[in-house]
């Protein structure tokens, strides 16, 4: 009997996207969810090194990074494939996971923490971001093609948790001026086996509210 283990938050996009790439899978696991204010003894034993979420245990080996285990999980179980077969294609869904990590989260999440002149600069680079994703999807359902890949999954945060960073903080981020963004966010989030794994909405207000509310003191 294989043993598959996940460790993660309830709330964060990493550990989500490992969610979502099991569903799609049809691999069964254990969840289970950590406090990070107070990490377990199974956590630290895992990943000593970065002390973070997710970390995914698979028959006692563990594998951590979000990115580093969406590939292991493709490689491990061979369908319904989240990478295509293609060298260029595999690439170009690399590319756009590494982008969305290292460049538009960083940035809309700086929309969402910094104050004045800083905020505004993070906006600009924001948008700029989000237009180089609008531009990937045209003539596209997915940023692969016809169904959900590495990308999708990587960038599906932006379905889910750009509607309470709106919420939350007032201002507008994803608007008309992304058509095809919303358009696919839509269509990302109502994907069947991906609809029932996004957290509760209130919850997360709530969560992300005192995110907010630490960075912009009263």
């Amino acid at each position: 009997m294989e043993e598959v283990k996940l460790l993660k938050t309830w709330s964060t996009p990493f550990g989500l996207r490992v969610v979502q790439a099991l569903k799609l899978k049809g691999i069964g696991y254990e969840a289970v969810d950590e406090d990070l204010s107070n990490k377990s003894a199974l956590l630290l034993q895992y990943n000593p090194v970065y002390k973070k979420v997710p970390v995914l245990v698979h028959n006692g080996n563990p594998i951590s990074e979000s990115l580093v285990i969406l590939e292991y999980i493709d490689e491990t179980w061979k369908h319904n494939p989240i990478l295509p077969e293609d060298p260029f294609e595999r690439a170009r869904e690399r590319f756009w996971a590494k982008f969305n990590d290292e460049k538009l989260l960083p940035t809309i999440w700086a929309v969402f923490t910094k104050e004045g002149k800083e905020r505004e600069e993070a906006m600009a680079a924001s948008v700029e971001n989000l237009k180089f994703v609008e531009e990937e999807l045209k003539g596209k359902k997915f940023f692969g093609g016809e169904k959900v890949g590495l990308a999708d999954l990587v960038l599906g945060w932006l379905a889910n948790l750009i509607g309470v960073f709106e919420e939350v903080t007032g201002l507008k981020i994803v608007d008309e001026r992304y058509p095809l963004l919303l358009g696919w966010m839509k269509e990302f989030y109502e994907v069947p086996v991906i609809k029932d794994t996004w957290p509760p909405h209130d919850k997360m207000i709530i969560k992300y509210q005192a995110f907010y509310d630490k960075y912009h003191p009263a």
